[in-house]
């Protein structure tokens, strides 16, 4: 174990010289560790592709072939069995390779122990609060699910829900973080917070009413509101439930607070750039617009700026303690992500 030390706080790395040396052949161990082999990096791009994919057959089949069904008619018996499983089942799929996709790219970049910092609270808490929500209208409101998003847990809330809470909250949160590397002020992690909540809330914005107003929807709501049929208090609750397991996940880190460069936030950006696309085309497609502008001033807008805002990889540098010997590079890294060395120890 090697300590190194940016400023008066030492941080621990759980990694040994030799795979240091960037021009040292990964070990079996290291190839094995979730997120720091080959096989973990294209299993990662394999979940992502998945969830992209089916993210595009939904829009296909929601926006085309649901809106024609002739064409649903003219299909063969096999077809027609195809189909009906395709739209019994899609939104299960997307969610579930969402959620792997963002569960290995968060090994990658924060390290197993991290990332179940923030899996963990973001499941549960939003769980929760949609449970809450469906029984009794707090935080977001009077609604309920209906079918075509998987198994109900105790029959209120299906439970690929939690997962996308998971998984866009991962990306959005990842990406408000950036504001950490240009600003000094002991508000700093609550504006991160808050902007990361922003931009989580925003892609609801979008997708809320493509998913109640559409030919079919996922979701009902038994107390009209004046926001395309939704009570403004659902965006509280969004709002609020994203704050609470992000600032959950930013206690658990304490000290090891990850700060990413602008390579290592692709990832997330395609995530959520994916997941808000689907989203706005869905609005769109059913003629629903002011939903998709506001999404857009506030969610993909902002999303690609903090992206863009980035420091590049060679402007993050990571040097030892002591002597001359090469950093820690991105394909050698294990369990944590050197962090920028000005914000090692900030509360």
């Amino acid at each position: 174990m090697r300590w190194f030390s940016f400023s008066s706080v030492p941080v621990s790395l759980p990694v040994t010289l030799g795979l240091m040396n960037s021009n040292s052949k990964p070990s079996l161990w290291q190839t094995l560790l979730p997120g720091s082999g080959s096989l973990w990096r294209r299993l990662e791009t394999l979940a992502l592709s998945l969830h992209i994919l089916s993210l595009f057959f939904g829009l296909a089949g929601l926006l085309w072939v649901v809106p024609h069904p002739e064409w649903i008619a003219s299909l063969p018996p096999i077809g027609i069995q195809a189909f009906s499983l395709s739209m019994g089942n899609g939104g299960v799929a997307y969610m579930v390779f969402g959620m792997f996709a963002a569960a290995l790219m968060g090994s990658r970049l924060l390290g197993v122990r991290r990332l179940l910092m923030f899996l963990i609270p973001a499941v549960g808490i939003s769980l929760g609060s949609e449970l809450l929500g469906t029984s009794t209208g707090i935080p977001f409101g009077d609604y309920g699910y209906l079918s075509g998003l998987g198994y109900k847990i105790a029959g209120l809330v299906p439970f690929t829900i939690p997962l996308s809470w998971f998984y866009v909250g991962l990306s959005a949160y990842l990406l408000a973080r950036v504001a950490l590397q240009h600003q000094r002020h002991w508000l700093i992690h609550f504006e991160a917070i808050m902007l990361g909540a922003l931009l989580l809330t925003a892609w609801d914005f979008v997708l809320d009413p493509a998913m109640t107003r559409g030919l079919i929807p996922f979701w009902m709501w038994f107390q009209p509101g004046p926001f395309f049929g939704m009570p403004l208090q659902n965006f509280g609750g969004w709002m609020l439930t994203g704050a609470a397991f992000m600032t959950v996940a930013n206690l658990l880190w304490g000290k090891e607070q990850p700060i990413l460069n602008r390579t290592e936030l692709l990832g997330p950006l395609v995530l959520y750039g994916a997941n808000f696309g689907f989203a706005l085309t869905m609005s769109l497609g059913s003629g629903i617009l002011a939903p998709a502008g506001l999404g857009l001033l506030l969610g993909l807008g902002p999303a690609l700026g903090l992206w863009w805002m980035a420091q590049p990889a060679a402007a993050v540098p990571a040097k030892l303690e002591s002597g001359d010997e090469p950093a820690q590079t991105e394909a050698d890294s294990t369990w944590d992500t050197l962090e920028d060395p000005s914000l090692v120890g900030v509360k």
